[in-house]
């Protein structure tokens, strides 16, 4: 989808390609979509800036469900259809449908702070809260916990910063650009389980579907909806910044685990190359397949992790 970027967006701040991810913490099919984000990210490292925008999946907004416990049945039936179509872990039990994406949206936006790499990882550990412990980080209390011990991360600035005016000020901005959709979005066609049009909001507005790429130059953009392969990532960023994503190539399995710290079945598909699992992996089982865990990162994950979380 081609045309010059809408009034409405962020002007890019830089030259060069910008590349925008429309996403949330808590939400099934960006979470589905990490194995072809990490290699694409990869490939296109120092090349173009890559941005997320934190969407609000779970606003503050929406109405309490009259039956939580019905709502819950359904939302993991849900998941669970999402995951079969992603292969994506999925937990074995859902404690509760998120009452809120806004403190995993603070935590992810304040991390930005201490570097891409420990962002990286901190997302990472909010996605798996949900999809592999069935504890969504839906409070502060949660959040902070679920990415105690992240390699790199100052907690006590994570914390400090996931509470201050500014990350708030950046992430109510992200909510706002969110629901300022290119028009391309509005209808797209098929062809995917999830082709990713707008959805519309409860006043009659819209945002992007979750997850969505928008690649952007000062002059022209491509946009590309919903859960979609690799390939069709990249050949969206050649157009605007021609030849394909190098240091993309796949790893043997044991420096790919070194790399990314935590992977799923998936990933160790698309990132890997070898017999897999590598030997040092240690496994987590889940409703949907066993995600594996560098050996220091399970050291410090909740899913290894002695005792429960803390109440939300």
């Amino acid at each position: 989808m081609t045309a010059a970027p809408e009034a409405g967006a962020r002007a890019v701040r830089q030259p060069g390609v910008e590349v925008v991810e429309y996403t949330d913490p808590l939400c099934p099919w960006a979470w589905g979509s990490e194995p072809v984000f990490r290699r694409l990210r990869a490939g296109l490292a120092g090349r173009v800036r890559w941005r997320r925008v934190y969407c609000l999946l779970f606003d503050l907004d929406d109405d309490p469900p009259p039956d939580p416990a019905a709502e819950t049945a359904w939302y993991a039936r849900y998941v669970e259809d999402v995951c079969t179509h992603t292969g994506a872990p999925r937990p074995v039990r859902l404690s509760r449908v998120a009452a809120s994406s806004w403190p995993s949206s603070l935590v992810a936006k304040a991390a930005e702070r201490q570097g891409a790499e420990v962002a990286d990882r901190v997302l990472r550990r909010l996605r798996e809260s949900v999809f592999v412990l069935g504890e969504p980080a839906d409070s502060m209390p949660l959040a902070l916990s679920a990415v105690r011990g992240v390699p790199g991360l100052d907690h006590e600035l994570l914390a400090a910063g996931a509470a201050s005016a500014e990350v708030l000020d950046a992430v109510r901005a992200d909510h706002a650009e969110a629901r300022r959709p290119v028009r391309e979005v509005l209808s797209v066609p098929g062809g995917s389980p999830h082709p990713g049009a707008a959805k519309e909001t409860a006043d009659g507005c819209h945002r992007y579907a979750l997850p969505t790429l928008l690649i952007r130059t000062p002059t022209a953009f491509r946009v590309v909806p919903g859960w979609r392969p690799y390939e069709q990532y990249a050949a969206a960023v050649a157009e605007l910044s021609p030849g394909p994503p190098a240091g993309s190539e796949r790893q043997p399995p044991a420096e790919a685990l070194a790399r990314y710290r935590s992977l799923t079945g998936p990933e160790g598909h698309l990132l890997a190359d070898g017999p897999w699992p590598p030997a040092e992996a240690v496994r987590v089982d889940t409703g949907n397949g066993p995600l594996w865990l560098h050996p220091e990162e399970a050291a410090a994950h909740p899913a290894r992790r002695a005792g429960p979380l803390p109440a939300s």
